[in-house]
């Protein structure tokens, strides 16, 4: 933790038998040994840990030394698609094309599973994500959406061990890893699991990033939230907060981007892990203008195991999702972006670290040879972001309307874009 290796995935609190506990979630959101662990706790617990080792090359070979594809960018898979869910509802509800939550309802009403694994806005505290079992349909549509801030969907394995039935699991990447780790070793707690979905990865925001939304409106109290969704509306979909007395404040998605170099999680910067790659389905907007233009949501969909190459065929076949085939050259181009940032970037920024003396997460992997002009560039981008993480740049950013600091961020992300064009997509 004191080199910010912890990505909050909550493994070691749902491992801890309750001598592990978040108790800062509107803070640094850190887990907190409150009793003493024994020694084969303290064991089990570091191996788990997806935050400080989770060795890529290894559990590919584990999970999919059969599957036909790998590319270094986006792991293994059999084949690669662009698809939605055919169900309106389904769709419209979800942050892209909703084909995660139509797994999930399919493998319900199948029978397949009993309950799926997910994360919604907690009811009590709507600023604050809350793992759950949903066991219908309605719970499912509930925890559609991304969450951009902090969650901790692990901290509910003893739910997952003590649950009667078969279950899907949805999980961020550093959630996924731990997963993994814990099935390589057969640990009671994760037997109940037969499928793991998951969203592509770019960055999660702490609480403080609803506390600046908020000021930025000249509102302060968290506990007049009422709702908050980060992908409301028509796709890309907008941030929406729904206060008590009725107010709503709402920003297109790019815009509220902006939040992002204010308020990441530091850790967000050492994941290696765009797509997440050891899911049997992964899932993420499909960014490509043919797609952005239409307005609906679309999905980009990785089937990586032979087990959710099958569940795909059988759901297409039924007329309940709609895939079509892509080239892998065409779905890097698509996160190129995202590639160059979670890859590349990643193992710069690790460079950097080693040289400060700081702790790096062991991949068993390694990316090098990158130019001169990308170096040049990650030092651009890690200066900027220990700028605006700075009291002062928060408080301006706070006090500038928060329209004027979407258009701000747009345009400079455009240009932004622009220059670093060629940079971002040299022999990717």
């Amino acid at each position: 933790m004191r080199s910010n290796l912890c990505n909050r995935c909550g493994t070691c609190v749902g491992l801890g038998n309750g001598k592990i506990l978040f108790q800062d979630r509107e803070g640094k959101y850190y887990p907190k040994i409150i009793s003493p662990l024994t020694k084969e706790e303290a064991k089990i617990i570091l191996n788990a840990c997806s935050g400080h080792e989770f060795h890529f090359p290894e559990f590919n070979q584990w999970l999919f030394s059969s599957a036909p594809h790998y590319n270094r960018w986006m792991g293994s898979y059999e084949n690669l698609y662009i698809g939605h869910a055919n169900d309106e509802i389904v769709r419209s509800n979800a942050g892209s094309g909703g084909i995660l939550s139509a797994l999930l309802i399919y493998l319900l009403e199948k029978g397949e599973i009993q309950g799926a694994v997910s994360l919604k806005m907690s009811t009590d505290k709507p600023w604050l994500t809350e793992p759950f079992i949903a066991t219908s349909k309605e719970e499912i549509l509930e925890s559609a959406q991304s969450k951009y801030i902090i969650s901790s969907v692990n901290e509910i394995l003893p739910q997952i061990a003590r649950f009667d039935g078969k279950l899907a699991y949805v999980g961020l990447p550093g959630q996924v890893q731990a997963i993994r780790k814990l099935q390589k070793i057969q640990h009671p707690a994760v037997r109940n699991i037969s499928y793991i979905f998951g969203p592509f990865y770019g960055n999660t925001l702490h609480v403080s990033s609803i506390r600046s939304f908020l000021a930025a409106h000249k509102e302060k109290d968290l506990n007049s939230i009422k709702k908050i969704y980060f992908r409301y509306g028509e796709w890309p979909g907008r941030m929406r907060i729904e206060m008590k007395n009725g107010r709503i404040m709402e920003l297109p998605k790019f815009h509220a981007n902006y939040l992002i170099p204010f308020h990441i999680l530091k850790n967000s910067l050492l994941c290696t892990d765009l797509t997440n790659e050891f899911t049997d389905i992964s899932g993420g907007d499909a960014w490509a203008p043919v797609y952005e233009e239409r307005g609906k949501g679309f999905s980009m969909v990785i089937a990586r195991s032979k087990q959710g190459q099958q569940l795909l065929e059988n759901m297409l076949n039924q007329h309940l999702i709609t895939l079509w085939p892509i080239a892998e050259e065409e779905a890097i181009k698509m996160h190129s972006h995202g590639y160059d940032l979670k890859k590349r970037g990643t193992f710069i920024r690790m460079r950097f670290r080693k040289l400060l003396g700081l702790k790096n997460p062991d991949y068993g992997y390694k990316i090098s040879e990158f130019s001169a002009s990308r170096y040049l560039m990650e030092i651009l981008i890690d200066f900027l972001f220990l700028l605006f993480r700075t009291r002062p740049a928060r408080y301006i950013a706070d006090h500038i309307p928060q329209k004027t600091m979407g258009h701000i961020f747009e345009t400079a992300r455009k240009y932004w874009k622009k220059a670093t064009y060629s940079t971002k997509r040299e022999k990717l």
